[in-house]
């Protein structure tokens, strides 16, 4: 007999937050409520690509990322499309190498952010052009217990985020996704995969060259406890499957069209780029990242009961993928 795990998650409270991406509760207005929305490393922001570090980093190691889960549900909370899936105990996706030194990350939920036209979308940008829509796959550091826990630590959370660009093909992996979507276009309704598909499925890119920096949760209460890995290689994706995400609504009954914050300062961070298209010494970029000790973060005092503590956003394009937006 399988042992199952589900994925209970902080998520159903996530649901509930109080926030909106438009009027007095959108993101100009965040930091009324949850301090923290005004952090100096927040997210998402706007990579500089001719102002990023090369850096030599470890294989990223992928365990159980093409383990087909027990089953996968797919939620409209009114804010985004969320995955969430039940495992079979020691078979969940965990992610580690490159940029974690000291221990993995274990897959939490995955959910997109898009704009209701072809410009807008992703969260981060590139040289501040913008793709359609953005994948944030979600993780916490195992050593913490839960995704509840790690949020109280500076390297509690790892986000995967990958871009989407317009093709004229439908994308296999989503025509199932897509099919949901119908079923869920009000808030706060689910529906479930009948074949469940491994992680990496989703994905079908490049995962050898990213960027990676530190920041937020991209989403109230912004917690700076996210380690942020924006893939270079884009997913494909048709317009027609796009647009069946932009058919959602939200809690005030309007299109579900533009969930994406505006990006932040970068401050004082740092950006890398690591690449098997090039070699230079291997740098250890763990005390860069969080410092010589992992400190405990500060959470703000809410003024309302709702979390979202949904993950942060950013992903990679290459130079030819930016040419081809331009």
């Amino acid at each position: 007999m399988h042992l199952k795990v589900g994925i209970i998650l902080v998520i159903c409270a996530i649901a509930t937050a109080d926030f909106s991406y438009d009027g007095t509760k959108g993101p100009s207005h965040w930091e009324d409520d949850y301090a923290t929305c005004k952090g100096k490393h927040q997210s998402p922001i706007d990579i500089d690509m001719l102002h990023v570090k090369k850096v030599k980093l470890p294989p990223l190691s992928f365990e159980n990322f093409d383990t087909q889960p027990l089953s996968t549900t797919v939620t409209n909370n009114g804010h985004t499309v969320m995955f969430t899936v039940e495992k079979e105990q020691g078979k969940e996706p965990i992610i580690d190498g490159g940029p974690f030194r000291d221990g993995g990350y274990e897959f939490e939920q995955l959910h997109f952010h898009w704009g209701d036209n072809d410009s807008y979308g992703s969260e981060d940008s590139f040289n501040g052009k913008h793709f359609p829509m953005e994948l944030h796959v979600v993780f916490y550091k195992q050593k913490y217990g839960s995704f509840e826990n790690a949020t109280n630590f500076s390297d509690g959370l790892a986000v995967l985020a990958f871009f989407f660009i317009i093709t004229h093909k439908p994308n296999p992996s989503y025509v199932e996704v897509t099919k949901l979507l119908q079923q869920i276009s009000e808030p706060d309704t689910q529906a479930a995969f009948e074949e469940p598909l491994a992680l990496e499925d989703y994905l079908h890119t490049n995962m050898n060259d990213y960027y990676v920096y530190n920041g937020s949760t991209t989403t109230p209460p912004c917690l700076e406890v996210v380690t942020w890995l924006d893939f270079y290689e884009p997913i494909q994706i048709s317009h027609k499957q796009l647009g069946h995400f932009r058919s959602l609504k939200d809690h005030e009954g309007n299109l579900l069209s533009h969930n994406f914050r505006p990006v932040q300062p970068i401050g004082d961070r740092i950006v890398w780029l690591t690449s098997d298209k090039f070699t230079s010494n291997e740098l250890d970029l763990h005390d860069k990242i969080y410092g010589e000790k992992t400190k405990p973060t500060k959470k703000s005092k809410m003024k309302n009961n709702g979390r979202m503590i949904m993950s942060g956003t950013t992903i990679l394009l290459s130079m030819i993928v930016i040419d081809l937006l331009l």
